[in-house]
């Protein structure tokens, strides 16, 4: 279970930290729980060492999930959990593409990664998602360019549960310190825009599609 930062001192998730980097954390939980938007550090394979009181707003209406709830696995969320629809706008396209994209680059750098061998399994065991990696992400990105799949710096939709942001987009700003880098993590911030955003489309509530739409239903 993630640690998150909240009205109390956040304690980091236990690992092999020495004392200094342990408190250093600690102190960098308060300044999360200050971030006015929701914004979470995560390792290389998306577990979320700290996350913030905004974070936890925005998906307090996810149902439990025994693998994928966002303050666990931010990845596993996006990719497996079947409200993930109902908080990230244009789901497939804008989050879960990206995300595999992203997923696929880190899996060349650190294939050992027994984490993320676990996700890679977990993936093939899925067959929407096992669809999507092996064809409709190399199509994606030939349609899209490869900068379609960088975080930092896009603008993603959203669904907030607050009526005061409702359906709007976020900016990603990806960030790290001397101290976060050494243990191969990022911080990751959802700027929300103050501009509401018109609806495309219905509501989409759960994943229940038997395919992606880049996949072609026939494959």
């Amino acid at each position: 279970m993630a640690h998150q930062a909240g009205g109390q001192r956040s304690v980091p998730r236990p690992g092999p930290e020495t004392p200094e980097v342990r408190a250093y954390l600690e102190d960098y939980a308060v300044l999360l729980h200050a971030v006015p938007f929701p914004s979470l550090v995560v390792d290389r394979r998306w577990d979320v060492l700290l996350a913030n009181t905004a974070f936890r707003t925005l998906f307090r209406d996810v149902e439990p999930h025994p693998t994928a709830m966002p303050g666990d696995n931010f990845l596993r969320f996006v990719l497996f959990h079947p409200d993930a629809a109902t908080v990230l706008g244009e789901h497939e396209s804008s989050w879960c593409l990206p995300m595999l994209a992203h997923f696929a680059k880190t899996v060349e750098r650190h294939g050992h990664d027994h984490g993320l061998q676990a996700i890679r399994r977990d993936i093939a065991q899925d067959p929407i998602m096992e669809a999507a990696y092996r064809q409709g992400l190399p199509h994606w990105l030939r349609a899209v360019g490869e900068q379609a799949a960088e975080h930092d710096g896009a603008v993603r939709p959203l669904r907030h549960p607050d009526p005061r942001w409702g359906v709007t987009d976020c900016r990603l700003v990806v960030e790290t310190t001397r101290v976060l880098e050494d243990m191969d993590c990022v911080r990751l911030t959802l700027v929300l825009r103050e501009t509401p955003r018109t609806p495309a489309g219905h509501r989409r509530r759960r994943r229940a599609a038997s395919h992606l739409s880049v996949v072609p239903a026939g494959d």
